[in-house]
């Protein structure tokens, strides 16, 4: 068993990094990052979306997929599923919205560039660049005012589908994208198969490979999981369970993951990540391994500067804090009680002693 998961999460990694190479070449490895695990991060939401929705219609015998959205009998159904999914997933994507749907049609354009027609010959059906634009919006809005609002707010923001670094014209882009969304098609993330997180390894493979391609800029979101371990496997000695375990730098969310891996169950992930991007990746990291967004509070800012989880304290504190970084040390900070009882703050130049006081600071007394 053991075996063939390690083979099909191999045939993963490789396809996977086979659709990068489509856009090598066009930018650096931290863009096409954005493109490659942002457009993977979409399939997997369509596919969980179609299979929570095929659970919910199974009584009905009735496929998402088949369902018209234009019929009222159909607008009823959609209804009724949105519901369940946005409190059950966060939340939802009619059938016309889902990857497959947007991927059919993206075969259509790319055969029609490889027949190189003219623009006055080049059918908006196989226009597809618009129509993905709002399906990600889409994703978004449809949580809005809801409780997963936060966990998906912004969540596809560095997926700039108008940079020219996609192509010159807006048919070369949306011959590019439509390139990569078919050959994502066709790969198959068995997420019906509850036992393995495939998926989610080949996902943390492709953020290590973008790491090593983006040289001295990689450690801004990424540790190699040799580290990962030794640290993960601290924290974790003699525990079977961890209520929390919080990262005040977590970077892509690997290290929190990681801490998941060696015990039965963790309850809730929290972690702040100053890079906007990198944090962006987190959220989606989590969801894509099944972290429920109920089950995670992952925030945005400086943690030293504006800590987002002040009076907490967590059974688990890991990190890997940047230590060339600085910070203002300011005399206000003299008070504050993370660092109030050390009697003095860390120089500027020292920023990762902070840091080691930050977290301190949220263990159990």
């Amino acid at each position: 068993m053991t075996t063939g998961l390690n083979g099909q999460k191999k045939k993963l990694e490789t396809q996977l990094w086979n659709i990068a190479d489509s856009l090598r070449g066009k930018m650096d490895a931290d863009e096409f990052r954005d493109y490659c695990l942002g457009f993977i991060f979409y399939k997997y939401l369509s596919e969980r979306q179609h299979l929570y929705a095929n659970e919910v219609l199974a009584e009905d015998g009735i496929d998402f997929l088949k369902i018209d959205e234009s019929s009222e009998e159909g607008q009823e159904y959609l209804e009724a599923i949105k519901e369940e999914s946005i409190a059950t997933l966060g939340y939802f994507l009619k059938p016309s919205e889902l990857f497959s749907s947007l991927a059919e049609r993206a075969l259509g354009a790319k055969k029609a560039h490889e027949e190189n027609l003219r623009d006055e010959d080049f059918e908006s059906s196989n226009f597809i660049l618009d129509d993905l634009a709002q399906v990600l919006n889409s994703i978004e809005r449809s949580t809005m005012g809801k409780e997963s609002e936060e966990d998906f707010d912004h969540l596809f923001e560095d997926l700039d589908l108008t940079s020219t670094k996609l192509g010159r014209t807006p048919k070369a882009k949306n011959a590019l994208i439509a390139k990569i969304l078919v050959h994502l098609d066709k790969i198959d993330f068995r997420l019906g198969d509850t036992e393995s997180d495939v998926l989610g390894d080949a996902y943390e493979y492709l953020i290590g490979q973008f790491a090593s391609g983006a040289g001295k800029k990689a450690g801004e979101f990424y540790t190699p999981q040799q580290v990962f371990k030794v640290l993960a496997k601290i924290v974790t000695t003699g525990k079977e369970r961890l209520k929390s375990v919080y990262d005040p730098t977590c970077g892509s969310g690997s290290l929190l993951l990681r801490v998941a891996r060696e015990v039965e169950s963790v309850g809730d992930f929290y972690g702040q990540e100053m890079n906007r991007t990198t944090y962006n990746l987190a959220r989606m990291n989590m969801i894509l391994h099944g972290v429920h967004y109920r089950n995670f509070d992952l925030r945005q800012e400086d943690t030293l500067e504006h800590p987002q989880h002040e009076g907490m304290r967590f059974e688990a504190v890991v990190a890997n804090p940047p230590f060339s970084a600085q910070w203002s040390a300011n005399k206000l900070f003299e008070s504050d009680d993370r660092f109030s009882q050390y009697g003095k703050l860390a120089p500027t130049s020292k920023a990762d002693f902070a840091f080691v006081q930050r977290m301190l600071h949220h263990l159990p007394g």
